[in-house]
């Protein structure tokens, strides 16, 4: 029975929220302090955290900062600040999804289904070599010229989308689409600031266009 860690300060949401998970077959938990967090989570290592933004002590994208310095651990974030900068910010710091309130529990639950899948389908021995690029599919762990690269989770799915067919070039939705599996709506921008952050990453083992943008069409891997 997979575990789940709410870290969320309003108590009734958290109930809410842990009577819908139960009854979906989940294991819960709940954190109602930001200071807490961190500490608890390592001590009882959940399957996924529902980590709320804003909360006493110590804020969401904070405690998400350090949990994904530590590992692949699933992270949903939940919160009522809906502005872009703050939705590509959690993403960027290493988020699988990001929920803004207010929200269906059930969403929240078939959220977090799909997070788990995506987390729980990598086979064991599924690394590949594309030149200088090896990736690691089962421990989402992927290697450049020796350098092994500090990756989201996002930014590795995309990442080992574009290095399945190196030189092809894949639209936003064709990314979209390998990135993501529960239909949400995203923007262009969102897939645009991951590709950003993942060539900023390449770049800094290796100089020069590693993704390239194809203006109109899409981006492609040059490695």
């Amino acid at each position: 029975m997979p575990t789940i860690c709410i870290v969320e300060d309003e108590p009734k949401l958290a109930a809410l929220l842990t009577d819908y998970l139960k009854a979906a077959g989940y294991d819960t938990f709940t954190i109602g302090d930001g200071n807490a967090a961190v500490p608890a989570i390592r001590e009882r290592q959940p399957d996924l955290v529902v980590l709320d933004l804003m909360l006493p002590g110590r804020d969401g994208l904070d405690i998400c900062r350090e949990l994904r310095q530590q590992g692949t651990l699933p992270i949903v974030m939940l919160t009522a600040r809906v502005e872009e900068i703050d939705r590509l910010l959690g993403l960027e710091l290493g988020a699988d999804d990001y929920i803004c309130k207010p929200f269906s529990p059930r969403e929240v639950v078939a959220r977090i289904k799909a997070v788990l899948r995506r987390a729980g389908n990598a086979p064991a021995a599924n690394a590949t070599q594309t030149g200088a690029l090896r990736i690691d599919g089962g421990a989402h762990r992927a290697w450049l010229d020796g350098h092994e690269l500090e990756l989201t989770p996002v930014e590795f799915r995309l990442l080992r989308t574009l290095a399945g067919a190196p030189g092809q070039i894949f639209s936003r939705d064709q990314l979209l689409d390998h990135l993501y599996d529960d239909h949400r709506v995203v923007t262009d921008r969102t897939v645009d600031s991951h590709v950003k952050n993942l060539r900023r990453k390449l770049e800094a083992v290796r100089e020069g266009d590693t993704i390239r943008s194809i203006y109109g069409v899409g981006y492609r891997l040059d490695l």
